[in-house]
């Protein structure tokens, strides 16, 4: 194992707060109403895809031109982008910090792979954007996740071969990345959910760089 690669949220800070009131106001304004249970399903997509979505769950995937369909996505960016100004360091979930530290004493590089153009903004915030080896930039990307480019891209940058990293998500469409990818998968959450990852923990506080390698050396001896 040299490297891995973290999705941002659900793994290493939760902004989906931050997503779902923005999407949710956003669709209130023209008129689709949306819950968390919907919100679910916009978890690891990006913005556009997630823009999709919510007008097709309202029936108006055809009243807007793509132009339009681009500014109501910067308009919920902004939104969002406002209320993300108040993330601490505190933000950071539990056990991140420590995982962090202990795969960088291991030698090991890190990557964000994450759907998300605030990354680099978000990881500042949380005073930890010196710590990334390197953040792949979504917006040069041809797909979002469940397609691996995310995650190839991510091992490419950081100069080593998908099968010596590990990938860490919690989302189901980030775990198919991440498998497509040809790494080896952590999930952090419901444990159907995330049946297809090589391993599953309850939460963030569960994590520790020696599980990490522990499942990516078991893999590989079992492969």
């Amino acid at each position: 194992m040299k490297a891995v690669l973290f999705d941002l949220d659900g793994v290493i800070t939760d902004t989906a707060v931050y997503h779902y009131k923005a999407w949710k106001a956003l669709a209130a304004k023209i008129g689709i109403e949306i819950d968390e249970a919907f919100n679910e399903q916009l978890k690891g997509i990006s913005r556009m895809d997630s823009l999709e979505s919510i007008l097709a769950k309202g029936s108006k995937l055809d009243a807007y031109s793509e132009e339009d369909k681009l500014a109501l996505a910067t308009e919920k960016n902004d939104l969002y982008k406002t209320m993300i100004q108040q993330m601490t360091p505190e933000d950071i979930l539990p056990g991140i910090n420590d995982l962090i530290s202990g795969l960088k004493a291991k030698g090991m590089r890190l990557g964000l792979a994450s759907a998300s153009q605030n990354g680099p903004m978000i990881l500042e915030k949380l005073g930890l954007k010196d710590t990334f080896d390197e953040i792949v930039d979504p917006a040069q990307l041809k797909a979002g996740k469940p397609d691996p480019e995310i995650f190839l891209t991510g091992a490419q940058d950081l100069g080593f071969k998908p099968e010596e990293c590990v990938g860490i998500e919690d989302a189901a469409a980030g775990v198919d990345a991440i498998n497509a990818a040809g790494m080896v998968s952590i999930g952090v959450g419901n444990e159907q959910t995330l049946q297809k990852a090589t391993t599953v923990v309850p939460d963030t506080a569960s994590l520790s760089a020696a599980l990490v390698e522990r499942v990516w050396r078991e893999t590989v001896e079992h492969s």
